[in-house]
């Protein structure tokens, strides 16, 4: 298929769009997104995962003043001081770098954030993810899907305890990612990635399964 509606066209595509249009985004879009989390698995089918679809400016610029905190105190010297990843080039790094301010500075602007939260209670372990990431990536393909644009964001909880208060959050319900959603101003393309060759291994750690040698 060539619409851009063929299933591994939108997994190859679905780049971190940080850059959003201020558009109001149609409930029923949101509808559909989140009815796409919903499908995902969960541990042992529990649903204990919690939405938030979030609209309120106020509310927004309460968490992008601590999400902007942690730009400035970690993840900007981090950037500054990184050499780029597999399969992203200097140039690419610094424009990377470049939406990522531009992110932070907007990210209440998005018109539409999804909080993904699980009722985990007091100390959730580590395998708690695995009930609400899968959700979030079915979210983030159909949100590509449908047009928009969107990123994982995560970073609010370097400061969770001032984020999840700004948002409302109860006890025993914690945050997992916000998704900040728009009509993005950029294209999708090709996400940069490294090769398999790097990555997967066979039977033996660090010895690269054969099928993808040189790849």
């Amino acid at each position: 298929m060539t619409d851009g509606t063929d299933f591994f066209d939108i997994v190859r595509t679905t780049r971190s769009m940080r850059r959003l249009k201020p558009d109001p985004v149609p409930d029923a879009l949101i509808r559909q997104i989140l009815e796409a989390g919903v499908s995902a698995a969960n541990g042992g089918n529990t649903q204990k995962w919690r939405f938030m679809v979030i609209k309120d400016t106020a509310k927004k610029k309460a968490v992008q003043v601590w999400y902007k905190k942690a730009f400035d105190e970690v993840v900007g010297p981090r950037y500054a001081n990184s050499a780029p990843p597999p399969g992203v080039t200097g140039d690419g790094y610094k424009r990377q770098h470049t939406a990522v301010e531009y992110l932070t500075e907007h990210y209440h602007e998005a018109p539409v954030w999804i909080v993904a939260c699980l009722e985990d209670g007091p100390n959730p372990n580590r395998s708690a993810g695995a009930s609400i990431y899968p959700a979030v990536q079915n979210m983030l393909l159909a949100i590509r899907a449908l047009g928009l644009g969107s990123t994982l964001t995560t970073r609010h909880l370097q400061f969770e305890k001032e984020t999840e208060a700004a948002l409302g959050l109860p006890p025993g319900v914690h945050s997992y990612a916000i998704l900040p959603i728009g009509y993005p101003m950029g294209k999708f393309g090709p996400v940069g990635r490294g090769t398999l060759a790097d990555i997967v291994f066979g039977d033996t750690y660090g010895e690269t399964w054969p099928p993808v040698a040189g790849a």
